[in-house]
């Protein structure tokens, strides 16, 4: 049985984190290997949803994840080329602009992401914050004297579409869409957290201010980096502080720079609040109203066969406190369902040549029903509360 999206993705974020712990420790081997699994994880989540839109995204962290096993694995790195005529000066910038060129390139997205709004559910509040804080600026600065927020925080439960909301306004513009987990960013630059987190800014920054064009740094799971623990060492409490100021160089002396810091968490409660501070936009990505349901069902049971009695406003009232990701997994259950039937049924066998291949038989409300039973939603009543709970004293859209 296939994992679902969801599971998958947790998956590599486990594996990831516990490859830096590893290799923090000096455990190259467990290192590689916990990193190889994180990898094998979001391949496999490619491969079983290939027209998924946030592939490119999960491709991105996948190199991510080779460059550090391929670090691990080189004994000696390959000197950058320079000009043999160039002082010692020059050829110690030149080699320091190829690398931090060379970093740029592993963390930008080489292809954009291919989602518009109209293929978000739902959202709107969600939606509108990002338009009037990103969108609108970004085409229209003239219209804001007063400045526009820079950083903005995605909050909620899992597979509710923070990360997909990210893309979609990437989408919209032409520039540039950095995507960072944290531990991608504490991977790829282990032991030197504090002075790469001011060179990841610094590169978006030259980017933003050269071409002038937009920087979108999305920092998924920012929690792990800037939440609150007991029991700190001195290198991560200088990196959450270098991550403050360079957080308040872009939201106080950015002019108009193009830049935004999208932040994504699902454990808002952990952020330390001199962060949440530093997102003046802190928006709550929730599951999904009734009517998003029903789009929802729409949209995944339109390319299925089903009998005339399915009904996506029935299935939106059946399946209220499931996330956008498992009314997915509930419509992908529904047809796994039907085809195990149509394997296991005694009369099967592969079609000959020219012959019709067989096909299941049409979905029906009891198959939801079905999977109703053997699949809870993946966001508690007592996660929701906390939600709630948090968003009546923080929420700033």
């Amino acid at each position: 049985m296939s994992l679902a999206p969801q599971e998958l993705e947790n998956s590599a974020s486990r594996y990831a984190s516990d490859a830096i712990k590893f290799d923090s420790q000096g455990a190259r081997g467990m290192a590689i290997a916990n990193y190889q699994k994180a990898i094998d994880s979001l391949v496999k989540l490619m491969r079983l949803y290939p027209t998924s839109k946030l592939n490119p995204i999960y491709k991105d962290r996948t190199t991510s994840y080779h460059n550090r096993i391929k670090a691990l694995q080189e004994a000696h790195g390959v000197e950058p080329a320079v000009d043999p005529k160039a002082s010692p000066e020059e050829q110690k910038k030149s080699v320091a602009n190829q690398q931090e060129l060379n970093d740029f390139d592993d963390l930008v997205m080489k292809e954009k992401p291919d989602v518009s709004w109209n293929e978000v559910i739902g959202l709107d509040d969600a939606k509108n914050a990002l338009r009037e804080s990103i969108v609108y600026p970004t085409k229209r600065p003239d219209l804001f004297p007063l400045g526009w927020p820079r950083g903005l925080l995605l909050y909620g439960p899992p597979g509710c579409g923070k990360t997909i909301l990210a893309a979609a306004t990437a989408s919209e513009l032409d520039g540039y869409f950095i995507n960072v987990d944290a531990s991608a960013l504490m991977s790829k630059w282990l032991g030197e957290a504090e002075k790469n987190v001011s060179k990841l800014f610094h590169m978006a920054r030259s980017h933003a201010e050269k071409e002038n064009k937009p920087v979108i740094l999305f920092v998924d799971e920012i929690d792990s980096l800037l939440g609150a623990r007991n029991g700190e060492v001195g290198g991560e409490i200088r990196t959450k502080n270098q991550f403050l100021t360079e957080m308040d160089g872009v939201n106080g002396k950015g002019k108009d720079i193009k830049m935004y810091v999208i932040g994504a968490t699902n454990k808002p409660w952990s952020l330390d609040w001199p962060f949440l501070r530093r997102f003046q936009k802190r928006i709550y990505v929730t599951l999904p109203s009734l009517e998003a349901r029903q789009n929802l069902f729409e949209l995944y049971t339109a390319p299925l066969k089903k009998d005339l009695k399915v009904k996506s406003q029935e299935l939106a009232k059946l399946f209220d406190g499931y996330s956008a990701s498992d009314i997915k997994d509930v419509c992908q259950g529904a047809q796994l369902k039907a085809v195990h039937e149509l394997f296991s049924s005694p009369d099967y066998h592969e079609p000959v040549e020219g012959e019709e291949a067989t096909q299941p038989r049409d979905l029906s409300m009891a198959d939801f029903r079905d999977i109703m039973s053997k699949r809870k939603p993946s966001v508690s009543m007592e996660m929701i509360r906390a939600y709630y709970k948090w968003s009546e004293e923080f929420k700033a859209l």
